[in-house]
């Protein structure tokens, strides 16, 4: 992805000056929010190594690889519970939105996460998948 082009997090900013950064390991996510829209990113761009990196080893699977067909197209955060700078847990829900073959769809995700050696990683989270 060009560097200048907006970042698939939703935010107003590039994808260098915002999830790349955090992508290229140049710096971490200092909230449990910035790693989340992160971790979309990823997603949305086939991060996959940064996807290993940011997902707890105590739940992380052993096969990251995508959904083959699936086109990841926005992002909305609907609610944050701590996972600030200075806190060790936090929770975020959100709305990703996806494209496949069979039309357009979302993931409705509250997602958990911790910090683990002063760093925020993704634990898991409760996925509802709506029906079309």
């Amino acid at each position: 992805m060009p560097l200048q082009q907006p970042c698939p997090c939703g935010s107003a900013t590039s994808y260098d000056a915002c999830c790349g950064r955090l992508h290229r390991g140049a710096v971490p996510a200092v909230t449990a929010e910035q790693l989340m829209r992160a971790r979309y990113a990823a997603y949305a761009l086939g991060e996959q190594d940064y996807l290993f990196r940011s997902w707890h080893p105590r739940t992380r699977p052993d096969d990251l690889e995508p959904s083959p067909g699936m086109t990841w197209t926005g992002l909305d955060v609907l609610d944050t519970v701590a996972g600030g700078p200075d806190d060790q847990e936090g929770e975020v829900a959100f709305v990703a939105h996806y494209r496949t073959a069979g039309g357009a769809g979302e993931l409705r995700e509250r997602s958990r996460f911790t910090r683990r050696a002063g760093r925020w990683v993704y634990v898991d989270g409760d996925a509802q998948v709506p029906l079309r």
